[in-house]
């Protein structure tokens, strides 16, 4: 959804600069759009399978303002496929006020609450229990500051040495890039931040976060944020290729659903996107876009 510049009615500096958050917003939806057509892609390549080849269904939808107007908006991206059972792109341009409540968590927000947020989330659910789950996000939120954040990391039901190493090669070859120190910093928070205290465990084998990402660089930030998408568009088609036609069982299936099962548990209990997106008026569905269509516990 591309929304006028009038639409950003803000007096400071740093929230007029609609340059910046144009650029920002068209780069999250062209990377929404190939992202989807290398999944399309996939779903053509799998032969032998009585189900169709999976096609994305965007959803637009519109965020309502508390002044009576529209606050912004995205577009759900969803497919249902036979090697992705189910995978969201989701692209969203919002504006508005945080509630008191919620801007002291907020960067540059406690004393303003005015804030402009864009961004892509991905989550997919993969049909065969041998090709890993995964999640990528990146975002540019601006208050009285504006930073980058997101990663991508990645939830295999068995994980696979050779994927894991390939995951995070091509995560800290993106990092590496741009500063030396990001990928061991970023990894660690990952593994820090995708974790799930109740149960003592890791949600999958991780990957790389950010959050607050302003080195007093825009350009070289903005750089970063998309190494890391296209980082995640070349390597993760890699990895569903190599095990989506492997044969699985009745039994790893089962895992399969026993697993997502942490993931409902984490992004419920634990995530902070989740609690952003509701807590600023977000589209419900959007927001819960990340949890699997069939899960289980034992």
């Amino acid at each position: 959804m591309s929304l006028p510049l009038s639409a950003f009615p803000f007096s400071r500096p740093i929230m007029t600069d609609t340059d910046r958050q144009t650029r920002a917003a068209a780069w999250f939806a062209s990377l929404r759009d190939r992202l989807c057509a290398a999944f399309e892609a996939i779903e053509d390549e799998m032969a032998g399978s009585p189900l169709p080849a999976g096609r994305f269904e965007r959803t637009p939808w519109e965020r309502p303002d508390h002044a009576g107007g529209t606050g912004g908006g995205g577009t759900m991206a969803v497919m249902r496929g036979r090697v992705f059972e189910k995978v969201g792109v989701n692209v969203s341009v919002v504006h508005g006020t945080f509630s008191p409540d919620f801007r002291a968590s907020i960067p540059g927000a406690a004393e303003d609450g005015r804030f402009w947020a864009a961004g892509i989330s991905l989550v997919s659910h993969m049909r065969s229990p041998l090709v890993p789950a995964a999640h990528m996000n990146t975002r540019h939120i601006v208050t009285t500051r504006g930073w980058f954040g997101g990663g991508a990391d990645l939830t295999p039901t068995f994980p696979d040495p050779q994927d894991t190493a390939d995951f995070h090669g091509a995560l800290r070859a993106a990092c590496d890039a741009h500063d030396p120190a990001y990928y061991e910093k970023y990894k660690e928070w990952c593994d820090r931040y995708f974790f799930l205290p109740h149960r003592g465990e890791a949600r999958g084998v991780g990957g790389i976060f950010y959050d607050s990402l302003d080195s007093g660089g825009w350009e070289a930030d903005f750089a970063f944020t998309r190494a890391v998408g296209e980082a995640f568009l070349d390597v993760y088609p890699r990895l569903i290729r190599r095990s989506m036609h492997k044969p699985w069982t009745a039994e790893q299936r089962d895992a399969l659903l026993i697993k997502r099962g942490r993931y409902v548990e984490f992004n419920l209990l634990h995530d902070r996107g989740t609690l952003f997106g509701l807590k600023t008026g977000g589209n419900t569905e959007a927001i819960l876009m990340s949890l699997p269509p069939e899960v289980k516990w034992p």
